[in-house]
């Protein structure tokens, strides 16, 4: 479990149909595994909302396939 202000020690402020790209990684304990959670935003207005991150897999390279 990962909570903290930012991604990547940014907190990007983006206008409609802009994206934020990074690339991130974690020490597995083993040669598969997966990943999942949310995002939690900040509207300009002060609302928040929570965007899902759907499962998906981690693997070393060339493990699978």
């Amino acid at each position: 479990e990962v909570r903290g202000l930012g991604v990547v020690g940014r907190q990007p402020l983006l206008q409609p149909g802009e994206q934020f790209v990074y690339t991130s990684g974690c020490q597995l304990d083993t040669p598969v595994g997966t990943m999942r959670g949310s995002y939690q935003f900040t509207a300009v207005d002060g609302r928040q909302f929570e965007a899902d991150i759907a499962e998906f897999t981690l693997a070393v390279p060339h493990v699978l396939h």
